[in-house]
């Protein structure tokens, strides 16, 4: 009961997955991913199974159609689930169950796929991925939320809204952004709220966390206030509210 888009970014070769839903907590139910592995997106009648498990025959080498093979030969409710998933070479499959609920499908196309169940029609998950191809060259958060839009503004969900959510991984094992709205009645404009606020401090506070190839990170936090006071200051001269809920704080 629910749409969702799966995406690597080819330039940079961070993962992302947006989905929205008239289900509560979504985001809890559908995407799975691994920085340097993959993404996948398991839903309609959900097996947690599909993301676990094909997270790990992803770290084994198999490829996406071998994946959706392997678990939904083994699956007898296969016909009532779909999935969908791209892996860190920008290799991507997608299945959709016979018995998964109208509008039911799935479209793929390069690094990319959108899939969803029970919506107003093909037109979608149509939407979804012409804007997702329109917007290349924008950061892979602000093409998948364009890409969510465009499919709720072509129907969405036909019971509904309820909860959304907004996941991208980089190159590591966590997460670099997530962000949910689990029971909202605009769970997507709630969505681009939460990345609004996640601009002010938290995503450059995140570009300073330790990495792989940097275990010591960003240390000296001098450098990373001071550009926060910069952005809250250039915000108040510009007259931009803050789209935080707290009060927002003083520039330095």
């Amino acid at each position: 009961m629910t749409w969702s888009i799966v995406a690597r970014d080819p330039d940079t070769g961070h993962l992302g997955i947006a989905v929205a839903s008239r289900f509560f907590a979504v985001g809890a139910a559908v995407p799975y991913m691994r920085g340097r592995i993959g993404a996948i997106a398991t839903q309609a009648f959900v097996s947690p199974l599909y993301g676990t498990d094909g997270l790990a025959l992803l770290s084994e080498g198999h490829s996406p159609d071998e994946i959706i093979a392997i678990l939904t030969g083994r699956d007898d409710g296969a016909q009532q689930r779909q999935m969908h998933l791209v892996d860190a070479e920008g290799r991507n499959a997608a299945f959709t169950g016979a018995k998964c609920i109208d509008w039911a499908g799935h479209l793929v196309d390069d690094n990319v796929s959108v899939a969803g169940n029970m919506l107003a029609g093909p037109e979608v998950i149509a939407e979804s991925l012409r804007v997702y191809k329109e917007t290349s060259g924008a950061p892979l958060a602000e093409r998948l939320l364009a890409a969510m839009d465009a499919g709720e503004a072509a129907g969405g969900d036909k019971r509904g809204r309820q909860s959304a959510a907004l996941k991208i991984y980089r190159d590591q094992d966590y997460v670099w952004l997530d962000i949910r709205a689990d029971d909202h009645l605009a769970p997507l404009a709630e969505l681009r709220r939460l990345y609004a606020v996640a601009q002010e401090r938290f995503l450059h506070v995140a570009e300073t966390m330790p990495t792989r190839d940097n275990p010591h990170g960003l240390t000296d936090r001098r450098l990373i206030d001071e550009k926060i006071a910069a952005l809250e200051a250039a915000r108040i001269a510009e007259g931009r509210p803050s789209p935080s809920f707290a009060t927002p704080l003083k520039p330095a």
